[in-house]
Order: structure tokens, then sequence, then C-alpha cells
């Protein structure tokens, strides 16, 4: 056998053992800039503002109404779409924990949740709330959406989302 198909069996041999996958990048690790088939982006960082009313956050007394929480996600919304700072909306504002930074993994490639670490978690795509995931991979870097309340897609309530990476 030539010295070159040898090397050729040993990288594959190696890239089984090791769990590798040309797609996710192997073993879990998170790689900025691999896209999906369809063009979304295979991980992305976001941060976001969660904006619930009386009930919808489990744990959480939020005291505004339906309405009066709506009223404040639109507001919140222009404020971050004009450039105010983010981290300060949500630090003032979020209904869920501060600075409410995820790092998610799209359909069909790896999390990871290993880390003892939030900030480097890894969350599957299908664990988020679907609206959440829709709007934050929807996103180009630097841009910010929002995710209406719906009861099925996004029950605990409105989500002001901007994508970091």
């Amino acid at each position: 056998m030539h010295r070159p198909a040898l090397v050729a069996i040993g990288v594959l041999a190696l890239s089984l053992v090791s769990g590798c996958s040309s797609r996710s990048g192997g073993s879990g690790a998170y790689r900025e800039g691999q896209t999906t088939p369809s063009g979304e982006p295979a991980y992305i960082t976001i941060q976001h503002c969660l904006i619930g009313f009386q009930g919808s956050v489990p744990g959480k007394a939020a005291f505004r109404t339906e309405a009066e929480a709506e009223q404040l996600a639109q507001e919140l919304f222009a404020k971050a779409q004009a450039g105010e700072n983010f981290t300060k909306i949500v630090a003032t504002h979020t209904d869920d924990s501060p600075p409410g930074i995820y790092r998610i993994a799209n359909d069909g490639f790896p999390g990871d949740m290993t880390s003892r670490v939030p900030s480097k978690q890894v969350q599957s795509r299908s664990q988020m709330v679907r609206a959440f995931g829709d709007t934050g991979f929807a996103l180009q870097v630097g841009e910010v959406g929002l995710a209406s309340y719906d009861s099925e897609t996004s029950p605990f309530g409105w989500h002001i989302i901007k994508r970091l990476k």
C-alpha cells in the first residue's frame, strides 16, 4: 500500500474513534460560522429580555397585565432598535435571569450542557421555546428582534432578542 493511502486510512480511523463529524465540527464543539443546509447559522449567541405578565413566568411574581406587558415589550423593543444599551435594558426589565445570554445549537448540531459555567453551555434549539429559536436564528449579528407572546410558541411572554454572535 502507498504511504498516502495509509495516511488517509489513519486519519479516517482517528476521525471515527474521536467521534468527529464534518458537519458538527466534532464532539459537540461550538463553531462560529457553520451553517445548516438551509443557510441558517449552526450556532448563535443571543441575549434576551423576557417581558412576562401575571402567571406567565413560573416562579416569578409579575404584576403587570398581558396588555401592560405587550406595551412595555413594544417600548423596549423600539429602544433596543434605536441603539439603547441592551444589557442595561435586560438588567432593568427582564423577568428572566440577567444577563440573559444563551448559546444555542441549531437543529442537527450538538449542544453541550456539561460546562459548569452557564455562559459556556450550549442549549439545543429544540429545548428552547419555539419563538425564541425562530426569532434568534433569523437575526443577523447585532440585530434585535421581537418574539410576541403566543400560548404555544412563546408561552412566557414577549422575548426581545439581540443576536451577539
